[in-house]
């Protein structure tokens, strides 16, 4: 193409793609790259694939992956504008937060329909510095993927007027005990108790009881239990 070689193509193309690429990041702005949605990152991976074709490739004019590279822009630009305009598209488009826990529960419907299971959601509490679910009131799953969380009253951030040296405590975490339906035997060994106690604690028949439990944690020094359920009803 114009008597050029095909490796001098490749250079230019590559310079020209990438210097492309980061006009329409710029427009697209930060967004793009901070809270990514389904949407952001669907034309992420789109741009991403059309500029590196375009770098490789020495037989098409370059322009045809520009014509593609700005249509993207254009449709996620009408996209955002349209999640602003109407509320019912903007959940249609990008996706709705997900409350996975609330007032302290573990909600099970909300966790499938986010496709995220148990193991899942006490990583990115961990994530978040709560390494105990007990300390959790409410975490909502954003359409970016992050997890957004309320701590309970007593575990929010203290300021200095709330210091009361002989009232804190030594932070200790809760044994894992069932995880979806599941007995944990490392959190059993941790806790040094046994399946029986643990049946007689959550007056569990057998092992069937357990489907209908999706995470259970036991705090050795109160000597409690947290239990969440699957279903809506939860036990005593």
């Amino acid at each position: 193409m114009f008597g050029i070689q095909p490796i001098y193509w490749v250079l230019i193309n590559a310079v020209v793609s990438f210097a492309y690429l980061f006009i329409i990041s710029k427009i697209l702005g930060k967004k793009q790259i901070a809270q990514l949605e389904f949407i952001d990152y669907a034309v992420g991976i789109s741009l991403g694939s059309i500029a590196a074709e375009m770098a490789t490739d020495t037989e098409n004019p370059f322009y045809y992956y520009l014509i593609a590279m700005t249509i993207f822009l254009v449709l996620a630009l009408l996209v955002s504008i349209i999640g602003r305009k109407n509320s019912f598209l903007k959940r249609v488009l990008k996706g709705k937060p997900s409350t996975l826990i609330y007032e302290g529960k573990i909600q099970y419907d909300q966790l499938k329909s986010a496709n995220i299971d148990v193991n899942d959601l006490l990583s990115m509490l961990r994530e978040k510095n709560y390494f105990d679910i007990n300390d959790v009131a409410y975490a909502i799953f954003e359409p970016s993927g992050e997890l957004s969380v309320l701590p309970k009253g007593n575990q929010k951030p203290v300021v200095l007027e709330d210091v009361n040296r002989d009232a804190i405590k030594q932070a200790s975490l809760s044994n894992v005990i069932i995880v979806d339906g599941a007995i944990s035997k490392s959190g059993l060994s941790e806790a040094q108790k046994t399946e029986k106690w643990l049946f007689d604690r959550l007056q569990i028949k057998d092992k069937q009881d357990l489907k209908n439990i999706i995470l259970a944690t036991y705090d050795d020094k109160t000597d409690t239990f947290n239990v969440h359920y699957k279903t809506q009803q939860q036990r005593n």
